[in-house]
């Protein structure tokens, strides 16, 4: 049993074959998926959200990412923040910094970041966080906006063992991506190594960063179980060991009804 717990369903990539593809994750043992809103700005939350209505086993976060912050003026903000009241919405974000491409400019996706944040606060949501080339702000952030007092997750971590330390120190989560099975994420598996069990998470990222032997194809939910094990391998452990601590990190972490 596992779950994807980042995952973006809700784009173009997935229009032609989405219930195939959600029956091989099913097939793969992937039992519940977190589909997370914000992948293109404003459009995608709606999809989002729909996907969750349409299929029990799928949850939806909403948010905007980093990528799109420049849209998130009040009323963006306001229709957001009414979506995250449904029952089957778990989270606010993706948000946070991307500073490697900045297709929004730096002061907005920091006001976005932290008008997030309070909003996961308000709300009791868990929040997450993506952060590239952007640490030193990310963490300021968050322990201006005490974000010791959130549930949150760093997702797809490719970040220093710095952030990792800090981001424990939080009381927050840390989740793994395909990126965990690439042959020169020999640093990424280290720090995975070091993690307390207890605060770990396996993503996809989907339909970005298929793990090894996917590479170069598009990924989706089934791709999970390659992280898992890329885990597993890391930890020294049977793999049963990697579902089992995944899985009830994420429920605890997300809330979800469900048993884990």
């Amino acid at each position: 049993m596992f779950i994807d717990s980042h995952a973006h369903l809700d784009g173009s990539k997935f229009e032609s074959d989405l219930d195939e593809t959600l029956l091989r994750a099913q097939e793969a043992g992937v039992t519940h998926i977190i589909c997370i809103g914000a992948s293109d700005g404003r459009d995608s939350n709606p999809r989002t959200l729909a996907l969750a209505e349409r299929y029990d086993h799928i949850f939806a976060t909403v948010g905007i990412h980093p990528h799109d912050a420049s849209l998130a003026d009040d009323a963006t903000l306001a229709a957001i923040e009414a979506m995250a009241k449904h029952e089957k919405v778990v989270g606010i974000g993706e948000t946070g910094l991307d500073y490697h491409y900045n297709l929004s400019p730096k002061d907005a996706q920091i006001e976005a970041f932290r008008r997030f944040l309070r909003m996961a606060k308000a709300l009791d949501l868990a929040c997450i966080v993506h952060t590239r080339e952007a640490e030193e702000d990310t963490l300021r952030i968050l322990r201006e906006e005490r974000a010791s007092e959130l549930r949150g997750v760093f997702h797809c971590f490719t970040g220093s063992p710095e952030l990792a330390r800090a981001a424990i120190d939080l009381g927050w989560h840390i989740s793994f991506s395909g990126v965990l099975t690439f042959r020169n994420a020999d640093a990424l598996r280290e720090i995975a190594r070091e993690l307390p069990k207890d605060r770990v998470l396996v993503e996809t990222d989907c339909p970005y960063l298929a793990p090894v032997p996917h590479r170069g194809r598009r990924n989706e939910p089934a791709f999970v179980l390659r992280t898992a094990e890329a885990l597993a391998e890391a930890w020294g452990e049977e793999l049963a060991t990697v579902s089992r601590f995944t899985v009830e990190n994420t429920v605890r972490l997300f809330r979800l009804p469900i048993a884990g």
